[in-house]
């Protein structure tokens, strides 16, 4: 079980990180760099999963993407193909958890940035992707890698809106927390301890790095 328990919730790890750091950057880019209308709207939309319940963040996704879903019943129809109670599920709700921390800590570094280098860069002939990636992004890393540490160790300890989307299946979607949850049910004393230090030893090297990022930031 555990062993099983801790590939599922590194694959699920590995693709929400990926798509949580490109989502969340160019999130995070719109709201420190751009003014627009509704831009509030968005940032409350981004940080939503952050203040509200897992489980109900949970339910929403069941409501929007479940097989009778606003958009899940429209994509069952065409596909025959349902995302609820499959391990895809458990990658969605990790990335919807995790997005927030991506977009706030990405944010803080992008407004760190001196708009002078990026002038500076335009008047070289420059255009606004090259002046991203060669300027912004490298002066911002360290808000933006301490998003991503900060987003790993957050998808890595969901447990409430993948239990209510992708269900507790071993060996399909029972990541290490819903495993712990299991465990600790059953009375396997042993496997609960043994997830429960793996996740605790990420979540202090997760804080420790972030520290030491935004440490980093203040005297740099």
């Amino acid at each position: 079980m555990i062993w099983q328990a801790f590939k599922l919730s590194l694959l699920v790890v590995s693709i929400s990180t990926v798509i949580v750091t490109v989502l969340g950057t160019a999130a995070a880019f719109l709201l420190a760099k751009r003014n627009f209308p509704g831009k509030e709207l968005l940032d409350a939309l981004l940080t939503l999963p952050l203040v509200l319940p897992p489980t109900v963040t949970g339910y929403y996704l069941i409501v929007l993407l479940g097989r009778r879903g606003f958009i899940g019943a429209y994509i069952y129809q065409l596909t025959g193909w349902t995302v609820a109670f499959t391990w895809q599920a458990a990658v969605l709700a990790a990335t919807v958890l995790a997005i927030p921390l991506m977009v706030k800590a990405a944010r803080a570094g992008l407004e760190s940035v001196d708009p002078q280098y990026e002038i500076a860069s335009y008047t070289l002939g420059k255009s606004e992707m090259e002046t991203f990636f060669r300027v912004t992004l490298p002066l911002a890393r360290r808000g933006v890698l301490a998003g991503i540490v900060l987003s790993f160790a957050r998808a890595l300890g969901e447990f409430g809106a993948t239990l209510m989307l992708a269900g507790n299946i071993p060996g399909r979607t029972q990541t290490m927390p819903l495993a712990i949850y299991e465990a600790v049910a059953s009375g396997e004393e042993r496997n609960a301890q043994a997830l429960a230090l793996i996740l605790t030893a990420v979540s202090v090297a997760a804080v420790y790095l972030t520290n030491k990022l935004n440490r980093s930031v203040v005297t740099g």
